[in-house]
């Protein structure tokens, strides 16, 4: 819901401000006047060109500054995965923004087969000292703008590329923004650089260009960033392909620490680029290496084409960069709701950081916390390496939390309807696959509204 509250706020602050600088006289005329002459269509065409291109260039300014990863965001928009979210679909609203601009465009050959050119209005004027390159700027911005739907698509398709390439394309982005930047300053009515609408696109202009040329700088989450090693690799349970890794890191006492259900952006490999894990332990719960250095534990399921390879690639020693902490995933809700977490497969990793913090001499006090009922989906649980330590970690929890385990090999697959036993209003931390939580999604809007606090990492 924030992410369509945030796009529609923002399209429609730009539409406002559009309407504000509108000729006084526009709409008078009728659509094909009794010579024939389609002004009011010409006039209709004009607008639509430019109001798309402005939302068009409106949205991918937010984009740009949101790919920044600006920790004050998090609060507002509920942490860097919504963060990140909002980042995609306003990339995306941004492509269809576009394409909408280019089919007002081209609308002038139907409107031209049909009535002529007879009442199309003249060109505007532009910013003086860009009169001279409103050629340039169309022809560039045409080539943007087909290589932000190629890019858009790609990303929608994530299974076209591999991550790596992928990555490589994206960082494009900033050039296409930058280039369709210069397409709007060039060819926008002098009259729109009036107030409102001249303050609020020049804002947005320079923002966008400002996180652009940062992101091109390579200077996206520095401030945030610790260069660590790896202090211990293990494999668990069976070591089969579809084991799990842990890795536990040694950081630097620079590390600010994190707290429980947060993530960060780990590095293992400068190729490859960082990617999002969550911390699976609660802060200071491994206490510090011999030489002192804070100790945290990420839990990696072998999932993807890069995934799949630490087991063999990462050993102790090895530095690793860790960018963070981010994320608002606490686990705590309102007092008169009932907690419920629910965990699918390696989404479990935000959960055992929780329960770590409710370990006996833990430092969050027990009175701040609630008790919980806690459901956990697993493939196998006669075979679920994580499982006994989930147990234990249940079984000594303070406030109690209640464990739940759903088997699918044991035929005890989770329904959302289950979650209807459980009394009183609830508030549901969730973590796993889509499916399950789409299915979570649309049970929060039955008949007994749910508030539903979902984790999301398809950062891409």
């Amino acid at each position: 819901m924030r992410t369509k509250a945030v796009i529609g706020i923002w399209l429609s602050a730009i539409t406002l401000a559009w309407m504000a600088v509108l000729p006084a006289d526009l709409g008078v005329s009728p659509l094909v006047d009794a010579q024939g002459a389609a002004t009011g269509w010409w006039q209709l065409r004009q607008q639509a060109v430019y109001l798309s291109g402005l939302w068009s260039i409106g949205l991918m300014a937010l984009a740009m500054v949101l790919a920044l990863r600006l920790p004050w965001l998090e609060r507002p928009l509920g942490g860097m995965d919504q963060v990140y979210r909002l980042h995609k679909w306003a990339g995306i609203s941004a492509a269809l923004a576009a394409l909408l601009h280019w089919a007002a465009d081209e609308s002038s050959d139907w409107i031209k087969g049909l009535w002529g050119r007879a009442g199309r209005p003249a060109r505007e004027a532009v910013l003086p000292w860009l009169t001279d390159a409103r050629g340039f700027a169309k022809d560039l911005g045409e080539m943007a703008f087909y290589l932000l739907l190629a890019m858009v698509a790609i990303t929608l398709l994530t299974r076209l590329l591999p991550y790596k390439p992928w990555r490589f394309l994206h960082r494009a982005m900033p050039l296409v923004f930058l280039a369709l930047t210069l397409h709007t300053v060039a060819l926008m009515p002098l009259t729109f650089w009036r107030l409102p609408l001249g303050l609020l696109m020049g804002t947005l202009l320079a923002l966008g260009s400002l996180a652009a040329v940062w992101s091109l700088a390579g200077r996206i989450g520095r401030a945030h960033s610790y260069a660590g090693r790896i202090h211990a690799v293990q494999v668990l349970g069976d070591g089969g392909a579809a084991a799990p890794i842990e890795v536990i890191c040694a950081l630097p006492a620079l590390w600010p620490s994190h707290r429980a259900g947060q993530f960060a952006f780990v590095r293992f490999d400068a190729s490859e680029g960082a990617h999002p894990f969550t911390i699976a332990s609660a802060p200071g719960s491994l206490g510090r290496s011999d030489a002192g250095e804070p100790l945290l534990r990420l839990v990696i399921k072998p999932l993807g084409d890069y995934t799949r390879t630490l087991g063999l690639r990462l050993q102790a020693g090895q530095r690793v960069d860790i960018e963070g902490p981010y994320g608002r995933f606490d686990g705590r809700g309102r007092r008169q709701c009932q907690q419920v977490w629910v965990a699918g497969g390696v989404g479990i990793t935000p959960f055992l950081a929780l329960l770590e913090a409710r370990q006996p001499g833990a430092a969050p006090a027990a009175a701040t916390l609630q008790p919980v009922h806690m459901h956990y989906c697993t493939r196998d649980a006669a075979t679920d390496p994580l499982l006994p330590r989930l147990r234990a970690l249940c079984a000594q929890a303070q406030p109690p939390v209640v464990l739940t385990v759903h088997g699918d090999a044991q035929g005890q697959r989770l329904r959302p309807e289950d979650l209807e036993a459980i009394p009183g209003p609830l508030d549901i931390w969730f973590c796993g696959p889509q499916g399950l939580g789409n299915a979570l999604q649309a049970h929060a809007s039955g008949p007994r509204p749910w508030r539903l606090h979902r984790e999301s990492f398809a950062m891409r």
